[in-house]
């Protein structure tokens, strides 16, 4: 497996050319460079930022084994790949390595600022989070998503694990612009069934990172079979919901680490959620309106009166 291996022409010589060679060339591709190209594509910022041997220290593999996947990609070794993913940060994140310097420095101070430290850390590590989203979301697939879920009979959402917040965050939104939503959480044991009730003219948001949960997996793959529309949240273009999305955001996380930050994906789904609610008023100004805790006692009488004259007759 050697650098011949690439014989699609020069080796790309920017970061989405990259992602685009690794996830053609994924399936074939050894286990190890598999293991290698999940890595690569998951955590960019490490890529670019520290040495060869803290590389493969974080992959588990040997550093020998990331010179030979470059070279497989077509490259001279590691240090002409690695330049790549550098590239990415000087060009699209300008003062990336600035926030990540900052971040590193508070991170060990954890240790002499006590419990503020770590909210502090988090603070900064949720900053460079949402500056990263901000520069990699495309306005083409908000708009899509906005579509999607505009026109959407019901929005089915899938997200378990870490993911179930943000799951239930994107319920509560379209629950709040009149959409109709179906959380498939795994509490009774019954979203894969709840998922065979998924048709055309419905939406499927499937949330899903690393250790990407099983259920939401099979639930993405029905829906690809079935060709009921796929607007995927995850953390990298090799992930398993990726393959079938129709709309995909990728937000990759950094680190293994147990305060991963829910910060960006949360932020993502409120905007689609606003990205909706605009298109929506576009279309129908009188019909879309977004209630307000003070007004959903209100609401509830005007929608539902029978309900209401019950109420009093009762009192």
């Amino acid at each position: 497996m050697g650098r011949k291996a690439n014989t699609g022409g020069a080796a790309p010589g920017n970061y989405e050319g990259v992602v685009n060679l690794i996830t053609a060339r994924y399936d074939s591709l050894s286990s190890g460079f598999q293991q290698v190209a999940r890595f690569f594509t998951q955590n960019p910022n490490v890529i670019a930022l520290e040495s060869i041997s803290a590389i493969a220290a974080k992959s588990a593999v040997h550093p020998s084994t990331l010179v030979r996947f470059a070279q497989h990609l077509g490259y001279a070794g590691f240090k002409e790949l690695q330049a790549v993913f550098q590239m990415r940060l000087a060009t699209a994140a300008p003062g990336f390595r600035e926030r990540i310097s900052v971040l590193e420095d508070e991170i060990s101070r954890n240790t002499s600022h006590g419990n503020v430290g770590y909210l502090r850390s988090m603070v900064v590590r949720d900053s460079a989070a949402l500056q990263g989203l901000l520069e990699a979301v495309p306005e083409r697939s908000l708009r899509r998503a906005a579509e999607l879920c505009a026109r959407a009979h019901c929005i089915y959402v899938a997200g378990q694990l870490r993911s179930e917040p943000i799951a239930i965050l994107m319920r509560y939104l379209m629950t709040m612009l009149q959409r109709k939503v179906i959380l498939m959480d795994s509490a009774g044991g019954l979203a894969q069934e709840i998922a065979m009730t998924m048709g055309r003219d419905d939406i499927l948001v499937a949330i899903a990172f690393r250790h990407y949960a099983k259920e939401v997996v099979a639930i993405a793959d029905h829906a690809a079979k079935t060709k009921v529309p796929l607007l995927a949240i995850t953390d990298s273009p090799l992930s398993p919901l990726a393959k079938s999305a129709e709309v995909l955001f990728t937000i990759p996380e950094d680190e293994y680490m147990f305060s991963r930050s829910l910060a960006a994906p949360m932020c993502l789904v409120q905007t689609i959620a606003t990205a909706t609610a605009a298109l929506l008023r576009a279309r129908k100004p009188d019909d879309v309106r977004i209630p307000s805790v003070t007004g959903i006692a209100q609401d509830a009488s005007a929608r539902f009166p029978a309900a209401e004259e019950k109420r009093r007759v009762r009192k």
